[in-house]
């Protein structure tokens, strides 16, 4: 499997990945690299859309794979429509970003910009999957037909840091659709979470922004750590001061795309 792709991503000689230092991107990433030598190169988005920490994630991770890795600032809010947040606002952003890709790319002389998407991605309601194939991004697991769980198993065989680390998604996937998205809201969102990361020292959290309401969803084996009257005071009054009037945990616990349904 693992010959496979690497031979699939020689084939194309040199290649820009769009590396968020997940799981998926880390793969692809370390696969390239191996293949390519320092015809590989990572980019990462930097943008307000950017959960807290998963920059500096990624900088570690790229240096552990040891690929040259390049930053670049994007602000997604300001694509026309963006911020009304319609249900394709995925495919949105996936294009604004995906076009800025190809101009670096074009501009370094990198023959293709791939991405880490694969099979478990066609289940799920995903609108930047049109912009990915509007834009000629090659999806080098999805054309191998591997899954999430599949990706997971070659990142653990390969010994990387991040073969566990939870999905991730951006800020904006918090609220819901047809609510503006603003600066405001994605950073009380983002401090939110880090805040409630932190202090019950778990790696998935997610804070739905219901405008005055923070709901917060966790794994369901996480939702036990919140019944702490400790805990409790001091979640509630990060979040109020972070300006939330309502506190509430989804009894439910984490639900990936929960606006989608």
């Amino acid at each position: 499997m693992i010959e496979n792709l690497i031979r699939r991503i020689r084939e194309k000689k040199s290649m820009l990945i769009a590396f968020s230092g997940g799981v998926d991107s880390s793969v692809l990433a370390f696969l390239a690299r191996q293949a390519l030598g320092d015809k590989a190169l990572a980019v990462t988005i930097k943008s307000p859309l950017l959960p807290p920490g998963e920059l500096e994630e990624a900088i570690m991770m790229a240096k552990w794979i040891g690929i040259e890795h390049v930053i670049i600032e994007l602000n997604e809010l300001e694509i026309p429509g963006f911020s009304n947040n319609p249900r394709n606002r995925c495919y949105l952003c996936k294009k604004f970003r995906f076009s800025k890709l190809k101009e670096i790319a074009m501009r370094k002389g990198f023959n293709v910009v791939a991405d880490g998407t694969n099979k478990s991605d066609l289940s799920e309601y995903r609108p930047g999957l049109k912009a990915a194939i509007e834009e000629g991004i090659y999806s080098p697991f999805l054309e191998a037909g591997l899954s999430k769980e599949d990706i997971r198993k070659i990142a653990r065989h390969l010994n990387l840091p991040v073969y566990d680390k939870p999905p991730s998604s951006c800020l904006a996937t918090r609220i819901p659709y047809g609510e503006n998205i603003t600066l405001e809201r994605l950073r009380r969102i983002g401090l939110a979470e880090k805040a409630i990361k932190e202090l019950l020292g778990i790696s998935m959290v997610r804070v739905r922004d219901h405008g005055d309401i923070a709901r917060i969803e966790v794994y369901r084996g996480d939702r036990k750590l919140f019944f702490n009257d400790e805990a409790l005071e001091i979640i509630v009054n990060e979040l109020k001061r972070l300006g939330f009037k309502f506190v509430t945990l989804d009894l439910e616990g984490y639900k990936s795309g929960c606006f989608d349904y």
